[in-house]
């Protein structure tokens, strides 16, 4: 169940760690023609914290149990990524991006997965 968890998070690091650093390089301008038109309703502030909370999650779920240093940071990562897509899937479903609803909740359900499995019987 160790290995299964490491790589559930692992997945969940390079996807956010990804996603994150695209919205804190671009403009919500530049995500809106991309295809995340979301963005421009947000403005570049709120877009950029979003980008730096996924980022900061990303390396939470890895970093912290990798070197064997504050080993709770991991679930709460994975806990505070539940959260955000929890309301990514309330922003899509108010703009009608049922596709977009399918992502947010897998993605909520694997965060899921971590943050139940580490504060529970598989800590570190």
């Amino acid at each position: 169940m160790n290995v299964f968890l490491w790589i559930v998070a692992g997945v969940l690091a390079a996807v956010f760690l990804m996603s994150g650093a695209v919205k804190l390089s671009r403009s919500p301008q530049q995500l809106a023609a991309s295809g995340l038109g979301w963005a421009e309703n947000f403005g570049a502030g709120p877009v950029k914290l979003i980008g730096a909370l996924e980022v900061l999650a990303a390396l939470g779920l890895i970093l912290p149990p990798l070197v064997g240093v504050a080993e709770i940071l991991a679930p709460v990562a994975a806990t505070g990524l539940g959260v955000l897509m929890l309301g990514a899937a309330v922003t899509h479903g108010r703009r009608k991006e049922s596709q977009m609803i399918t992502v947010n909740v897998v993605l909520l359900a694997l965060a899921a997965v971590v943050a139940l499995g580490r504060f529970g019987p598989h800590a570190f």
